[in-house]
């Protein structure tokens, strides 16, 4: 059985990482579901103080290494990727302003490839819409792993928690967390 990619975006992963380590490249669930990020992301992260200051184990070796499981793609792939970057770009200029050029990069790898994106970002959600690529956010795919026994509700209510201490909360956050767990998020 081949594994079902799942490709996270900058936010995401930033927001799960550190909890959940290796958070890449590592199959769970009887689908053999299968985290992968953007090279870009790097990018992204480096060119960002914003980013640097409130995620600095991001650059610590063993999340540089598990960033080394990237999502594959063949040449072909790459030319077709650019040509949906540059439609999905053109719309999202006028559309969706708030969403990055990296964000449109991660958009176009995953309706490309057929794959769903996870992101919290409300606009890149709005953009997946518009463009019919499947995505969910960072709390689904913790559900997700839940279901499949790859992380526990102890796991979660840490990843939540730490969230709030550091008010970096998705938007919805508590009606997504109680739809989706059955509980009032942690404190």
């Amino acid at each position: 059985m081949t594994e079902s990619r799942i490709l996270v975006d900058s936010n995401a992963y930033f927001r799960l990482a550190k909890s959940i380590h290796p958070l890449l490249g590592k199959t769970f669930g009887r689908e053999l579901y299968c985290l992968y990020i953007i090279k870009q992301l790097q990018t992204e992260y480096d060119r960002s103080p914003k980013l640097r200051n409130a995620f600095p184990w991001v650059n610590e070796a063993p999340y540089v290494s598990n960033r080394s499981h990237r999502l594959p793609v063949t040449r072909d792939e790459k030319t077709e990727i650019q040509r949906s970057f540059d439609f999905i770009n053109n719309h999202v200029r006028n559309a969706h302003p708030g969403v990055s050029k990296v964000d449109v990069l991660c958009l176009a790898h995953a309706e490309v490839l057929g794959i769903p994106v996870v992101t919290d970002d409300a606009d890149m959600i709005e953009a997946a819409r518009d463009f019919e690529i499947r995505g969910c956010k960072t709390l689904e795919l913790l559900k997700l792993m839940y279901n499949c026994g790859h992380v526990n509700m102890t796991t979660i209510r840490g990843i939540a928690g730490y969230w709030k201490y550091l008010n970096d909360c998705p938007k919805d956050f508590a009606n997504d967390y109680r739809k989706l767990f059955g509980e009032n998020p942690p404190r």
